[in-house]
Formats: structure tokens, C-alpha cells, sequence
């Protein structure tokens, strides 16, 4: 869609610091599949989005649970519901419905999801896809919007 890119991170510093970049310009509404094998950075890059956004809290990966909700205020002070998926042991499209996964996609909520594949049958489109390749030193995002919301979003992170 254009505007995507890609960045070297050297170290989990530098992927808490991306995150927190993402941050300070994700809007209510969107969802973002996060792409990459065990260990790559994805629960990393989570920690460090909702410490952008103020939170102090403990952050674990959801990955017995499928989901960990936080209640925050996004960058403009707005009410914003925050949900970490990690679908990496999701194995039935009917659980999804059973849960009410669904209702957590609304125009009040950030979707981040970790093992996007494994729901592809019921998970709406992202709206920007994050893949993590990891390196020799360090690991590599690749950034890309596939929606106007996504495009408006990533066009306007501020990283060094």
C-alpha cells in the first residue's frame, strides 16, 4: 500500500523502543498481526507499545489464555481496550465464537495478534502486518499497512 518499511532492531532494548514508537500513533480500530517464529521479539514489541501508553503492569505473553485485555488511554488521552492475542495454540474456529473474540474487534479497541495464521478463517484483514525475521545479531521488522487506517499510522513513526 505503500509507506512500508523495514528495520534493524540490535536488542531487546531496541524492540521495546519500537514499540513504544508504535505507540505514539496507533488509533482506536485497528488490528495488527504480528508475524515471526518462538523468540523473535512479538511479545517484546507488545511490552514496549503498552509501556508507550503508560502502562506499568506485568506483561505476559497470552499464550495459555489466547488473549490479555488492558484498559488504557491512547496518545490523545481517549478511552482505547487493548487486546494481546497470541493465537500460537488456537486449534478451533469455534472456540473463537465461544469466547466472544469477536466483540473485541470494535472502533474502541487495538487488536495486536501474535500467530495471525492460525485464525486466518476469522480474523478481520490487519491493518498493518509486522514480521520479525531474526538475525545473525539482533532481529528485522518488516512494516507494512494494508488499509488507510494502517498507511496513516506507520507513515508517521518516529524512529531512530
Amino acid at each position: 500500500m505503500g509507506d512500508d518499511f523495514t528495520l534493524d532492531l540490535a536488542d531487546e532494548a531496541a524492540t521495546i523502543e519500537f514499540g513504544a514508537a508504535i505507540a505514539g500513533v496507533i488509533i482506536p480500530n485497528l488490528t495488527i498481526y504480528l508475524h515471526g517464529d518462538l523468540g523473535a521479539g512479538k511479545t517484546t514489541l507488545v511490552r514496549g507499545l503498552l509501556r508507550g501508553l503508560g502502562y506499568v503492569g506485568r506483561v505476559k505473553s497470552p499464550t495459555y489464555t489466547l488473549v490479555e485485555p488492558y484498559e488504557m488511554l491512547d496518545s490523545h488521552s481517549a478511552q482505547l481496550d487493548l487486546y494481546h492475542f497470541d493465537l500460537y495454540r488456537f486449534n478451533d474456529d469455534e472456540e473463537w465464537e465461544a469466547a466472544g473474540f469477536r466483540d473485541h474487534f470494535n472502533p474502541h479497541s487495538v487488536c495486536l495478534i501474535e500467530w495471525p495464521e492460525k485464525a486466518a478463517q476469522v480474523l478481520p484483514e490487519p491493518d498493518i502486518e509486522i514480521s520479525f525475521i531474526i538475525r545473525e545479531t539482533g532481529r528485522s521488522v518488516r512494516v507494512s499497512a494494508h488499509t488507510a487506517r494502517g498507511q496513516q499510522c506507520i507513515q508517521h513513526i518516529k524512529f531512530k
